[in-house]
């Protein structure tokens, strides 16, 4: 499989779904939300994107599943699964506010290989394959060199819905306000790994998660040069509903302050 020439071809699709939804935002109506849960809402477009993608990609990849947010497509492939976000921060198009992104990725068997996260707003794709380079807008990016809390600007989810864990997220919170140069919440975790892949933001931790909204995140900030893993410090953070992300330098010690506060 030439992963380099079908990443490119994953690129087109993205941005052509990027400008599909772009183009519904200008006239969006808000009426046509639909409530999938407390604060966790869905809308034409987010349907109408996926099942753009999910055609697109079956006559790209005809022997690959999917694994989809908004269940447009069902195929169970046997080595092979797309791992599709139409609209990764639906809340925040919704409102118009940034960011939101197309989330693209590609798992064999449960190894994500191939990634792209197209963020809307700012025109900005962000790309990788197994074995290439990070790339944003066809210029290499990498994760950067900070090594301490002291020196990190980290991003993070919050949760919604059912909140568990809550004084544990409080703890961290607290702990990383005093002691980093502070913490973002942008509303897309696609996003989010993205930039601490192009060094935007030192580290990302998140739970709750779903396997369409990191995917394709993972392996770009992987090619980077960053690390991720369960909150356990474990390999558990495709499926497992929870990430820490970081660059390599500091992620020893982001790791550990994660663990510390949600697993005493």
């Amino acid at each position: 499989m030439d992963l380099e020439k079908l990443c490119l071809s994953v690129i087109d699709i993205a941005k052509d779904a990027g400008a599909f939804i772009a183009g519904e935002r200008a006239n969006f109506d808000p009426k046509l939300i639909e409530i999938k849960g407390k604060a966790n809402f869905v809308s034409y477009v987010d349907k109408k994107a996926e099942e753009l993608i999910v055609k697109r990609l079956r006559s790209l990849l005809p022997e690959a599943g999917f694994i989809t947010e908004e269940g447009t497509a069902f195929d169970s492939g046997e080595n092979f699964r797309w791992v599709i976000d139409p609209l990764d921060g639906t809340t925040n198009f919704i409102h118009g506010a940034p960011p939101y992104a197309v989330s693209i990725g590609l798992i064999e068997n449960d190894e994500v290989i191939l990634g792209v996260v197209y963020e809307i707003s700012k025109n900005e794709c962000f790309y990788a394959w197994k074995g290439s380079r990070a790339m944003l807008n066809g210029e290499e990016i990498r994760v950067s060199e900070a090594s301490t809390t002291q020196e990190a600007l980290i991003v993070t989810g919050f949760p919604f819905g059912e909140i568990k864990n809550s004084d544990a997220f409080i703890e961290t919170i607290k702990y990383l306000m005093v002691n980093s140069h502070g913490i973002r919440r942008l509303g897309s975790a696609a996003t989010d790994l993205s930039y601490v892949a192009a060094g935007r933001f030192e580290a990302f931790w998140e739970t709750g998660l779903s396997p369409w909204d990191v995917a394709a995140g993972i392996i770009i900030l992987k090619q980077a040069g960053g690390m991720v893993s369960d909150f356990n410090g474990g390999s558990n953070f495709l499926f497992g509903g929870e990430i820490v992300a970081s660059n390599k330098n500091y992620f020893n010690e982001f790791q550990s302050v994660i663990e510390k506060n949600y697993r005493h």
